[in-house]
């Protein structure tokens, strides 16, 4: 089970399309880019975890997304 879930560095060394410093850029509006409602990242104390398989369904869900614009 915890086989499904990786770290940020995990995620872009696996997935080249992402490097670290956007995978964060995506965390950190996760409230508003959708990521926390489709529960891809777990935040285990001072530790991001990336449930990969809801990862990929999002990025088909929001193909866009790379950050927001309209933070309010």
């Amino acid at each position: 089970m915890l086989n499904k879930y990786k770290t940020v560095k995990q995620i872009a060394e696996s997935q080249t399309v992402f490097t670290e410093s956007a995978l964060r850029n995506l965390i950190f509006y996760a409230r508003f880019n959708g990521m926390e409602e489709h529960n891809v990242i777990h935040r285990v104390g001072g530790k991001i975890l990336i449930n990969e398989e809801n990862f990929a369904k999002w990025i088909e869900v929001n193909p866009k997304t790379i950050g927001v614009k309209n933070v309010k």
